[in-house]
């Protein structure tokens, strides 16, 4: 166990001597280390670098009082095992050259052992557990199925997500498919991660919020069920998140995961309420925030905390991703703050 083990007690719901902080995507884009280090490599060559990935996922541990640290990797890696070509062009995002859109592309798509596929990843995350035994819980992670499937269908990120709605509405049975096959990819992924030393894992469903309640339960919740079903006997806490899911919340519960990370579109009491006691909550700063004048983001946490009044199993995050032009200050203060918050 960590000696700051208050991240994972909050997992479980316990009691913990402050709330906890960590930052979705704090490993790399807003810190000067970073910057420095992507000035000399490609983002692919960072992310399959295991010695560069552990040096990233530990900066900003060693600069900040977080109480968990996330593996240094991407959603989409695990597409490349399957036979996808994917690129991460500068200033464009993330590209799929080989779009994923027929029967025949769905079939041909291969889910291999992770082990072997993913290396890298795996020997990144041990050279981390090694570093930071016995100082703070190391989080492993992975894209849900409907999020990578967007990629996937849409060849990049997208804004109304029509091929892939187009999939599921027109044909159901090929959608399945390709769901079926990336929730494999996915429990496969995850369980490898908690084997190579993560003590806690998230479901990043990005993209979900796109979708209405009757189109989640029908063609997502199952798919995503798969996978903390699978997870069961991993004896790990696992985070389920997603943006745009005020109206989602009661059937990701029933998807699955310990905690549910709620984006700032979304009180967080509001939505605890909407999905019950049994989970934990996490979030749910706006990440534009702390772009704002210091008063003002720390006013901001500070409702959020005030709503929250103390209730074990809170963990505080941002609603999303730190933003680029964060500045490092800001992410210090907000960490003392809610460390600090009585």
């Amino acid at each position: 166990m960590s000696r700051n083990d208050r991240f994972l007690k909050a997992c479980r719901r316990e009691s913990t001597d402050c709330t906890p902080i960590w930052l979705m995507r704090q490993a790399g884009r807003f810190m000067a280390s970073y910057r420095k280090a992507r000035e000399r490599y490609s983002l692919l060559e960072m992310f399959q670098t295991p010695e560069l990935a552990a040096e990233i996922t530990l900066q900003p541990i060693l600069a900040f009082e977080f109480d968990a640290a996330i593996i240094f990797a991407d959603i989409l890696l695990p597409l490349e095992g399957m036979g996808i070509k994917l690129e991460f062009a500068e200033k464009e995002g993330p590209q799929i050259h080989n779009p994923v859109r027929t029967a025949a592309e769905v079939t041909a798509l291969r889910v291999r052992d992770p082990d072997e596929a993913l290396a890298y990843v795996m020997k990144a995350l041990r050279l981390v557990r090694a570093e930071i035994e016995g100082k703070v819980p190391l989080i492993g992670f992975a894209g849900a199925p409907f999020t990578l499937a967007g990629y996937l269908i849409e060849g990049g990120s997208s804004r109304n997500f029509l091929r892939t709605k187009g999939m599921m509405y027109a044909n159901p049975e090929l959608w399945n498919e390709l769901m079926r096959k990336l929730a494999e990819l996915i429990s496969g992924f995850l369980k490898a991660q908690v084997r190579a030393g993560a003590q806690a894992v998230q479901l990043f469903d990005s993209w979900v919020g796109c979708l209405s309640p009757a189109d989640y339960r029908d063609y997502v919740l199952p798919h995503t069920q798969s996978i903390f079903e699978s997870l069961s006997g991993s004896r790990v806490p696992a985070i389920h998140f997603g943006t745009g899911t005020a109206d989602l919340l009661p059937l990701m519960r029933q998807a699955g995961g310990d905690v549910l990370g709620v984006d700032w579109r979304t009180h967080l009491d509001i939505a605890w309420e909407r999905i019950g006691t049994g989970t934990g909550i996490q979030g749910n700063l706006d990440p534009v925030s702390l772009l704002a004048p210091r008063s003002l983001m720390l006013e901001r946490a500070e409702e959020i905390l005030d709503r929250i009044d103390h209730r074990p199993g809170h963990i505080f995050n941002l609603g999303h991703g730190v933003l680029p032009p964060t500045s490092e200050d800001s992410v210090k203060a907000l960490v003392d703050f809610v460390h600090g918050y009585r």
